[in-house]
């Protein structure tokens, strides 16, 4: 048993240094990466929450080292970007890990009160069955457009009301 947990240690390692920026660019070239980023400025146009993308590769050393999960390092990430840190608490990453096709997705309070834990599940499940295709600018896209339907519910601008747009609207790329 101590074996295959050492192999699957090591398979999870090769999957994370095997996958590189080459891979990533190949999944979501740099027009895929304009179009998310102005679906994401049309999105916060129509409701005062924050939207984040962030594609990862793989994982850094240090998570792989302690065997991290990708929760993790997407919460990790809601921080660094600052996804909490907006007027409302209504800041929503949506994380992608390429290596493990790992979808993570990390709401802020003012918006998670709002919404239960099976939702977001769900949205990411659904986000998964498009990545297991290799369709992952639709997969983007599909969760971009059920969070800014739960933002538009719980968050919507009122009539004559400008967008504040506290966080930039490009995806972030590590």
């Amino acid at each position: 048993m101590a074996s295959q947990s050492l192999f699957s240690k090591f398979a999870r390692l090769w999957r994370h240094r095997w996958i590189d920026a080459g891979d990533l660019r190949r999944a979501l070239p740099p027009e895929a990466l304009e179009r998310l980023g102005a679906r994401v400025a049309a999105s916060e146009r129509r409701h005062s929450g924050e939207i984040r993308i962030c594609i990862e590769a793989g994982l850094p050393w240090s998570y792989l080292r302690r065997g991290a999960p990708a929760r993790e390092r997407a919460i990790t990430m809601f921080g660094k970007l600052r996804v909490w840190d907006t007027a409302h608490n209504n800041g929503v990453l949506i994380y992608l890990l390429l290596a493990e096709h790992a979808i993570e997705i990390v709401a802020d309070r003012g918006i998670d009160a709002h919404v239960d834990k099976q939702e977001w599940a769900a949205m990411a499940r659904r986000m998964g069955e498009a990545f297991r295709e290799s369709r992952f600018e639709d997969g983007i896209t599909q969760a971009l457009e059920e969070v800014s339907a739960l933002l538009m519910a719980h968050f919507a601008l009122a009539e004559g009301e400008a967008d504040r747009n506290e966080l930039p609207d490009e995806p972030v790329v590590l």
